[in-house]
């Protein structure tokens, strides 16, 4: 197994100040990392450690009380499967991890991912909140759900995810730097995406070694970032299908390509797979943990999907023929829009019906981003 050592840490500073000696060095970082190993290791000056564990307490804390309630059969107010799940918070076992079998039929035995297959269904938390504005034509009426005796939550909630949605355009305008294009290519289509605030909770003290938090996956949307999680057991594998279990340096971000970032470059970036364990390191992490009686025993990933506008093509642009053979990325990936995508995954994974109406009323009918 390999380790991020050969992955660069973005000097994000430097890009903001425009440092004349490094900023377009940084540039091309992103989209060298980007490329070469679907990663990006973020260091922001504008997102601080503190604001991370900030976070993660305020939602151990709201997963811990969740699930006492769940456990002993009381209704979750704030579960909202009239919306399938797309705010609010998603119970542990509805989430499953597509099949990607024919993808590990070509791996390597030290490669292969630890969760099942057939996926299990995913002993993971979620909650979805949503960040940004949409386009009129696509406004919808999922609430931003609050959660009773929580007072900062909605402060908070946008607070971290205003941040990891700046963090978000940022590399993706460095990223079309880095790659020789229009500084606004990507942002540009990002601006009215149903980007959504979308952290995990898992139970350390119900589950054990061997538990499948998150099935071998890729995300569908552009970008996904996290901070810095307490316990371990994230693995992701590189553009050559390397697995790596994720060791984020402190004070840094981690952002992963999705699938219509992929689609877009026609490949040049790839949708990078992960999955999340309850592995023997967890395990001793969880051990340390509970010699001090004020820690809360959940593994929480501080997520957020970024995502393309509804009515963005993402077909393979042409800006990107210097870099890939844009006549075999488009026989490769088929015409479609970033709507048209999202509804592809989904229904690949049942969490859309197949006779789903494509319509503008329905742009945000569905929008699980972790499958």
């Amino acid at each position: 197994m390999e380790s991020l050592i050969e992955v660069p840490v973005i000097n994000v500073r430097a890009f903001l100040e425009k440092d004349p000696a490094e900023w377009e060095n940084q540039c091309k970082l992103v989209a060298q990392s980007l490329h070469q190993f679907g990663i990006l290791i973020w260091r922001d000056p504008r997102v601080k450690e503190e604001d991370n564990e900030d976070y993660i307490d305020l939602m151990e804390e709201y997963f811990e009380s969740n699930a006492r309630k769940f456990y002993s059969g009381e209704k979750l107010n704030d579960c909202k499967p009239e919306f399938n799940f797309q705010a609010g918070v998603t119970p542990e076992k509805q989430e499953r991890a597509r099949n990607h079998q024919h993808v590990l039929d070509q791996l390597t035995p030290e490669n292969y991912p630890l969760s099942k297959f057939p996926p299990d269904l995913d002993a993971k938390w979620r909650f979805f909140w949503a960040i940004g504005e949409r386009p009129a034509e696509v406004a919808d009426n999922i609430p931003r759900v609050i959660p009773e005796g929580i007072p900062e939550w909605e402060k908070k909630m946008n607070k971290w995810g205003n941040m990891m949605i700046d963090a978000t355009f940022t590399a993706a305008e460095m990223a079309a730097i880095g790659m020789g294009l229009d500084s606004q290519t990507f942002t540009s289509r990002m601006t009215g995406g149903p980007h959504l605030l979308a952290p995990t909770g898992s139970d350390l003290e119900r589950y054990d070694v061997g538990t499948t938090f998150a099935g071998f996956h890729y995300d569908l949307n552009f970008l996904t970032i996290h901070g810095k999680s307490r316990y371990p057991g994230l693995f992701i594998w590189l553009r050559n299908m390397q697995k790596i279990a994720v060791k984020i340096p402190p004070g840094c971000l981690l952002l992963q390509g999705g699938s219509m970032f992929e689609h877009i470059t026609g490949g040049y970036v790839l949708a990078g797979f992960h999955e999340v364990m309850y592995t023997e390191a967890t395990k001793e992490a969880k051990e340390k943990a509970q010699l001090d009686p004020s820690r809360r025993l959940w593994r929480v990933s501080s997520t957020l999907f970024g995502h393309l506008r509804y009515n963005v093509d993402i077909s393979p642009m042409d800006e990107m023929k210097s870099l890939v053979d844009i006549e075999e990325a488009r026989r490769k990936y088929k015409p479609m829009s970033a709507h048209d995508k999202l509804m592809e995954e989904l229904r690949a994974i049942n969490l859309a019906p197949a006779e789903t109406q494509e319509t503008a009323e329905g742009i945000i009918d569905s929008l699980k981003a972790m499958m």
